[in-house]
């Protein structure tokens, strides 16, 4: 089963990233709206990351500020190893559209985060990740790069296969390396030892937005919305399931305070359903839970999932939770490097528990075996975000899935015989 990126992007107006997205992506409405950008040394770039709370937005949530202090120890301690500034745009989560948004709307409040790092760490290049399953993206980064031949900096554009694991850190060092873009085992962070041995500071487009936005408008502007533990904004994609076909019709963005009501942005109907919050690799919530969620990592965390990379998949258009997935599962197994264990069978097998689950059978007993094996053996997260998605299944929709099994829940998703 293939899923691919949404046909549709809508992006609505937001108070800090995507305030801007009335003017155009133009550098000189961008300057025209926050000023040039100031020159940060390092101790300050830190200090703007951490006053900020400023984490990687594609699913790990690492603290920027820390990877910024590793990368700079890293360049104390071999100075003939310049740093590299990466931004991964790569986005392999179809359900996710935010970097695409954020890159056709405010490209250069990305640019301006990586290169600020760059000068500060003493970086000479900085280099640009999209997918190739999202031409436009690759179209606004090449446009953006173009505007700023300035000299200081110079940039260089990569682009991934559009796969689920093409955004994975070490995937996208291996496509800059030269080799398939793929996840490889490491043995240390990218921070430390990356692109050509080199330490590497890699973030997700997003957390370089923020970075930026901090220098533009400085700290105490930027902690006017948030919490005093979580100050800003993050965006978020609203999507529901793909089609038929594999491709979602309309994906939403949005910004959101930290600390605001899921309320605010989600209609009722969204609420009443069945959530999955942080994309494929992300957690079910019941609607119980829904109903109160707030946009907290705290909170979240309390329900036993996690923002991720900020994909919020509703299953208000009546989808059965158990059929989906199913779905999602053999998709995430058909998606792996094949590179592990874990990968080549542990995620094939448990495709087809979960399969069986939905066709009827009561597999939990193996699947919860299954999630067991999978996680934190692999060389990527990609085993452990898959068995999250089955576990939170389990956990937090446990009376949907026995309404599934009882022939009660309504679902009118059939699948072909199993092979024996």
């Amino acid at each position: 089963m293939t899923i691919r990126p949404p046909a549709r992007v809508e992006v609505r107006p937001g108070p800090l990233l995507l305030a801007g997205v009335d003017d155009g992506p133009s550098l000189r409405a961008h300057r025209a709206r926050l000023g040039d950008l100031p020159r940060v040394e390092l101790a300050g770039l830190v200090e703007l990351a951490e006053s900020g709370a400023v984490r990687g937005r594609g699913g790990a949530g690492f603290p920027l500020g820390r990877k910024i202090r590793t990368v700079a120890q890293g360049r104390g301690l071999r100075p003939s190893r310049r740093p590299v500034v990466v931004v991964n745009a790569a986005e392999g989560e179809p359900a996710s559209a935010k970097d695409e948004a954020l890159l056709g709307v405010a490209p250069h409040l990305v640019l301006d985060g990586a290169e600020l790092a760059a000068r500060a760490l003493g970086a000479r290049r900085v280099h640009v990740v999209t997918s190739e399953d999202r031409p436009l993206v690759g179209r606004a980064v090449a446009s953006a790069v173009a505007e700023r031949g300035d000299g200081r900096i110079a940039w260089t554009t990569h682009v991934a296969e559009g796969r689920f694991v093409s955004g994975q850190a070490r995937a996208v060092l291996e496509l800059m390396a030269g080799r398939p873009g793929l996840p490889v085992t490491a043995w240390a962070p990218e921070a430390v030892d990356g692109h050509k041995g080199r330490p590497t500071l890699l973030s997700n487009a997003e957390s370089w937005a923020h970075l930026g936005l901090l220098a533009l408008l400085g700290a105490d502007e930027y902690a006017r919305y948030g919490t005093t533990e979580e100050p800003g904004t993050m965006l978020l994609t609203l999507t529901r399931p793909a089609d038929r076909r594999g491709r979602i019709d309309l994906a939403t963005v949005v910004e959101v305070e930290h600390g605001s009501a899921a309320a605010d942005v989600l209609d009722p109907s969204v609420l009443a359903a069945p959530l999955l919050v942080g994309g494929f690799h992300g957690s079910w919530l019941h609607p119980r839970d829904a109903a109160r969620l707030t946009w907290s990592q705290p909170h979240l965390r309390s329900l036993g999932a996690a923002l991720g990379a900020g994909a919020v998949v509703s299953l208000a258009d009546g989808s059965c939770p158990v059929a989906r997935t199913a779905q999602w599962t053999t998709y995430l197994a058909d998606e792996t490097a094949g590179r592990c264990g874990p990968c080549r069978n542990g995620l094939p097998a448990l495709a087809e528990e979960v399969r069986g689950l939905a066709e009827g059978a009561d597999t939990r007993r193996r699947v919860e075996e299954l999630t067991g094996l999978v996680t934190g053996r692999g060389a990527c997260a990609h085993p452990d975000g898959t068995s999250r998605l089955v576990r939170t299944l389990l956990t937090a929709l446990a009376d949907k899935v026995e309404d599934h099994l009882a022939h009660s829940c309504g679902c009118a998703t059939t699948f072909p015989a199993r092979v024996a």
